[in-house]
């Protein structure tokens, strides 16, 4: 026995809105890679501030353009920054 529904068991449409470009995208790049640096140090505070939020996030990889190898390398040493209280966890 089927049960009468009142227009909410009728099969609607859906309709997908297509995402408008906002312009054209600009291709990140890895600093550490562009720049050739040899070497990153966790005492240079003012370097590492620049991968993380306001609120003490380490920004991921898709935001700030690096690449897998400079990024973990990135995330230890803001990790050990933060544990010498030379930056802090969050704010």
């Amino acid at each position: 026995m089927k049960v009468k529904t009142r227009g909410f068991g009728k099969d609607k449409k859906i309709l997908k809105k297509k995402k408008e470009s906002l312009g054209p995208v600009r291709k990140r790049f890895c600093r550490f890679c562009a720049d050739k640096l040899g070497s990153i140090d966790y005492k240079d505070i003012k370097r590492l501030e620049v991968f993380m939020t306001e609120k003490g996030k380490i920004n991921a990889s898709r935001f700030s353009g690096n690449c897998a190898k400079h990024q973990r390398r990135i995330k230890e040493l803001i990790m050990k920054a933060r544990f010498l209280a030379l930056l802090p966890y969050t704010r």
